[in-house]
């Protein structure tokens, strides 16, 4: 074992902050047109041999960049200086005969001509070109290379050129890192640098494979190590200065000279292999040298030695780099024997190598700065940056510092994967991705969403933003609607979908059909890595739009992660195929018809997503859901319109959806909460019953129902879920209050006092930055969905899941509707809380639920007589105004008639009617609700016996009935109604 190490500070990566590289700002400068000077013969060479236009075209697609050099060929160079007088290029390449000029000569009026275009001269090499060489004047040369008619040199001459052009931007201000080539032969140089530019290629080729998505990995290439040339010991030291913080490693010859200037050559690489070594001892530094004498030399200073005349040169030299200079996989030794014992070819297996190497591993390469520098070479700056200021001293002791490190390797994984949508990888599958696809297919309208909340929390830094909360996505995967596609065809199924059969055959012939093979092997991958329950949404691509939200039309099922992963994998196959089915059903066609839409062109993705919540026994469940919008239809006393409102309620959040008693408050005043204004309106309007996942996997049969295998429980005086304590006041009937403290026993009431209130968890701070920055962000008044989990391990925070967004479908303006100015005595009908803005016009029917007869124990046989009416005016192409108790569209049939939206498509006024024993504040949170203002439906609450409002019955009760029964009358009018509804004042009135 390694000594103790004394005992350092304090170092804690949860209070880290990894900044985005700019990798779209790399590489700024670049070769895009190129004059070569040539003769005929050489031209061919080019063509016909290098191919030199097509390797440098695939080279540049690689990189993902658009526009590759374009070469124009000459063949002199009075020819080339005609070129020059009328046209810019970016790189000259000459080869040394040119015809009757002389390059060298030709060279200075080139750079008279454009003193900042590059020339390179090309040239076969023997003993004589080499005396000419040191004869001439060079110093309108920028290189001079050995050609042998390789086209690798060509490639790596531009990529030469561009690395030295945007050395200081790449380096110095993005921090990509670099390899200093130090060689004053132009022989052994010509052969290094393709060689070098060969790996280091390969290497940004394999490092790219670890981004989430295409784009990441097309930016990140151009991350890859930069190469520097210096001929002398000056111009390497002037690089090594310059850029000593971003270095790799150098490669250096032994001998060359100081400057240009002087005629000698010294062993100068030693000299500065010792001054790197004296600021960073463990600087990587390969010697290469002609004279084997050098090898002792470069082991004695722990360098790499490579001889230049050895059969294999170029291969050692690869091998080389890839070792010293950390490409490829990172491989942990035993620091006595050098032995390889553990190798790690990722991030993720990186963290597991650090909790699985011995002590004295993990001490020698971080003492070594090793795992900086392989961060470094693949392109990962901000964690390597860290790394490299760090110390083993820094940590108490060694389980400190490998906490440490992992833990700061997940989080920058962890953050990486935020923001983006990756792609889904079975062979290689990235745990900490947030969203991840599986195809190439649309995403459709919840995942596209779900993108883009991931967006904006990473936009504007919310993840951890509030103390002991984090704010998130749940993990999600989505499946692309290509498979939607190839599932419908090859099991023959848009035929029979076609055909009016009833909800449960379809998804019968659903469920027979087989998903894709490839799907299929993804999901059980996807099975694998996920340790909480999943909810299976549907995600159309009509889903969510910003004209027509098709919420809560399709199905959403959620389904138990069990310890058989192929039960599990059963269980999630079938619930997506009955998601596919649910584009089908009775109520879905209805809904795409009502709109315009035509039913082959809507297409299914499916999002799958963990759930948020823990496990309580046998059952599931968030400690509370909510739905909240940046616009308020239904201010209350201070609120305003723009203060938004939010509706929360403990367990699961289809309880909200489908229209369930919650907690109604607006996150700009949340201490005003009328529910709580009395003690018996909070034991009236209180939450009674909640949702919970069962956990039991015999609980989820095929249905039409998705929500077959969520429990349905009852809040009552013996009720005491976990979690209820966050959520939960009770009334103490002795001195007829409310208490805003929970006790186990006794009158439950759902309160939400101890966070609304008291501040206990900052609900109401986050709902308003986030409905704030999202309506900004849209440019549209908004509704999101999220869960709020408290049961989470000691020490950890509090999850705010963020689960959906969409857009909400704001009225015309229009010019101001002066309703102030009409009577309401005479009004048939007249609202001081009305949703909508503007005039309808055309109407002439009034279909009425009758109040004397009205009776909560027949809402259901109400519903479906309804529908029949809806019918016969869907058929007429006509609209009506629909007026009835209580809660439209409520799940629960005790609060209101439980219609589906199909059912009554055709009103386009629909009232809500409180009566003397049977008032029900509206609900806003519903997706009934959401459809209401999507279609730009009127809607009026009134409760005439309070003054609030008026509906004089008594005057359809005098016309004659179209249509009637013991619950509904129908009345068709001989003129149409004046329907106008003024939206800004919430005011709505309807004459005859």
């Amino acid at each position: 074992m390694i000594d103790s190490i004394p005992e350092g500070k304090e170092l804690s990566p949860s209070t880290i902050e990894f900044a985005d590289t700019s990798f779209h700002k790399l590489m700024p400068r670049r070769i895009h047109k190129v004059l070569l000077i040539c003769s005929s013969y050489d031209a061919f060479i080019l063509e016909e041999d290098g191919r030199i236009e097509e390797q440098i075209f695939k080279e540049y697609v690689s990189l993902n960049l658009r526009y590759p050099p374009n070469f124009y060929k000459v063949s002199s160079g009075q020819e080339a200086l005609e070129r020059l007088k009328t046209e810019s290029f970016d790189l000259i390449i000459s080869m040394l005969n040119i015809g009757e000029m002389d390059i060298f000569s030709l060279s200075h009026t080139f750079k008279e001509l454009d003193p900042d275009t590059p020339i390179v001269v090309l040239t076969h090499f023997s003993r004589e070109v080499s005396m000419k060489m040191e004869k001439e004047d060079l110093s309108a040369i920028d290189y001079v290379f050995c050609w042998l008619g390789n086209a690798d040199l060509l490639l790596a001459i531009i990529k030469l050129i561009e690395d030295k052009m945007n050395a200081d931007n790449d380096l110095l201000d993005i921090g990509v890192q670099a390899i200093i080539l130090v060689e004053d032969s132009v022989r052994y140089y010509s052969s290094y640098l393709p060689n070098l530019y060969k790996v280091v290629l390969n290497q940004s080729r394999n490092f790219v494979r670890e981004a989430v998505n295409e784009q990441q990995q097309n930016l990140r290439m151009r991350g890859r190590p930069k190469i520097l040339l210096a001929t002398t010991y000056d111009e390497a030291m002037e690089l090594y200065d310059k850029y000593k913080n971003n270095l790799l490693g150098v490669v250096s010859d032994v001998s060359f000279k100081v400057n240009h200037r002087r005629d000698s050559k010294t062993r100068a690489g030693i000299t500065l292999c010792k001054v790197i070594r004296r600021e960073d001892p463990y600087m990587p530094f390969i010697f290469q040298s002609s004279d084997l004498n050098n090898k002792s030399v470069a082991e004695d200073l722990g360098a790499g030695f490579i001889h230049k005349y050895s059969k294999t040169l170029s291969h050692e030299l690869i091998e080389y780099v890839r070792e010293y200079f950390f490409f490829g996989s990172f491989k942990f030794v035993d620091p006595v024997t050098k032995t390889v014992i553990y190798e790690a070819h990722n991030l993720k297996t990186l963290c597991e190598a650090l909790m699985n190497i011995p002590d004295e591993s993990l001490y020698y390469h971080a003492s070594h700065n090793h795992l900086s520098k392989w961060l470094f070479a693949r392109a990962l700056f901000p964690i390597a940056e860290l790394f490299k200021s760090l110390q083993a001293t820094d940590f108490a002791d060694m389980g400190a510092l490998r906490e440490y490190v992992s833990r700061a390797i997940n989080q920058y994984r962890l953050e990486t994967g935020r923001g983006v949508i990756g792609k889904f990888n079975r062979n290689d599958y990235n745990e900490q991705l947030q969203i991840s696809r599986i195809g190439e297919g649309s995403l459709g309208g919840k995942a596209r969403g779900l993108a883009f909340i991931d967006m904006m929390l990473k936009k504007y830094n919310l993840f951890n933003k509030y103390e002991g909360v984090v704010i998130n996505i749940p993990r999600s995967t989505i499946i692309s609607t290509e498979f939607f596609d190839q599932f419908m065809e090859e099991n023959k199924l848009y035929k029979y979908a076609r055909t009016e059969e009833t909800d449960a055959k379809i998804l019968k012939r659903f469920i027979r059909a087989k998903l894709p093979n490839e799907l299929v092997e993804d999901l059980r991958v996807f099975i694998r890595n996920v340790k909480n329950p999943i909810a299976v949404r549907s995600s159309s691509k009509l889903e969510d739009s910003y004209y027509q939200p098709f919420a809560g039309i399709y199905s959403t099922y959620m389904i138990p992660r069990v310890e058989d992963d192929e039960e599990c994998l059963h269980m999630l196959v079938q619930a997506i195929k009955s998601v596919y089915a649910s584009v089908f059903y009775a109520s879905s066609r209805g809904y795409i018809f009502a709109t315009s839409n035509v039913l082959d062109e809507e297409k299914m993705g499916v999002v799958l997503q963990e759930v948020c919540g823990t496990r309580h026994e046998n059952l599931y469940y968030p400690t509370f859901s909510g739905v909240a919008r940046s616009i308020n239809f239904y201010p209350l006393g201070v609120e305003s319109s723009h203060d938004g409102v939010a509706s929360v309620a403990f367990g699961l959040g289809k309880f909200i959806v489908d229209g369930g008693m919650t907690m109604r408050f607006s996150p700009k005043h949340p201490k005003h909460l009328l529910q709580l204004s009395t003690p018996q309106m909070a034991l009236r309007d209180t939450q009674r019953m909640f949702y919970a996942l069962d956990l039991d996997p015999a609980a989820f049969t095929i249905s039409t129902d998705d929500g077959v295998n969520l429990q349905r429980l009852e809040i009552d005086t013996k009720s005491n879920y976990e979690g209820m304590q966050h959520v939960a006041s009770f009334y103490d009937s002795r001195d007829d209050m409310v208490r805003d403290y929970y006790q186990p026993s006794g009158w439950r009431i759902i309160s939400f006092a101890q966070i609304l209130k008291y501040g206990t968890f900052p609900l109401a701070e986050i709902l308003n930055e986030l409905l704030a920055l999202c309506q900004k962000e849209m440019n549209s008044p908004i509704e999101i969905e999220f869960a709020v989990n408290f049961d989470v391990e000691p020490g950890q925070p509090k999850v705010f899941n963020f689960l959906q967004i969409r857009p909400i479908v704001e009225n015309e303006e229009m010019e101001d509707l002066q309703i102030g100015q009409m009577s309401s005595d005479d009004a048939l009908l007249y609202s001081n809380s009305a949703l909508g803005h503007g005039v309808m016009e055309g109407i002439r029917s009034v279909v009425y639920v009758r109040p004397e007869a009205f009776d909560s124990a027949y809402t259901r046989q109400i519903a479906e007589d309804l529908e029949k009416i809806n019918k016969t005016y869907k058929d007429k192409g006509e609209y009506y105004v629909l007026v009835g108790p209580g809660r439209w569209g409520s799940s629960d049939p005790w609060l209101g008639i439980p219609v589906k939206w199909p059912q009554i498509s055709e009103a386009r006024l629909i009232v809500e009617c409180g009566l003397q024993n049977f008032r029900v504040d509206p609900s806003q949170g519903s997706h009934f609700f959401q459809n209401i203002t999507s279609f730009r439906v009127g809607y009026f609450t009134i409760n005439p016996f309070m003054d609030d409002g008026k509906f004089d019955v008594s005057i359809l009760d005098s016309l004659p009935a179209t249509f009637e029964n013991k619950y509904i009358r129908e009345v068709v009018l001989e003129k149409p109604l004046t329907i106008i509804v003024d939206g800004r004042n919430n005011r709505g009135i309807v004459n005859l």
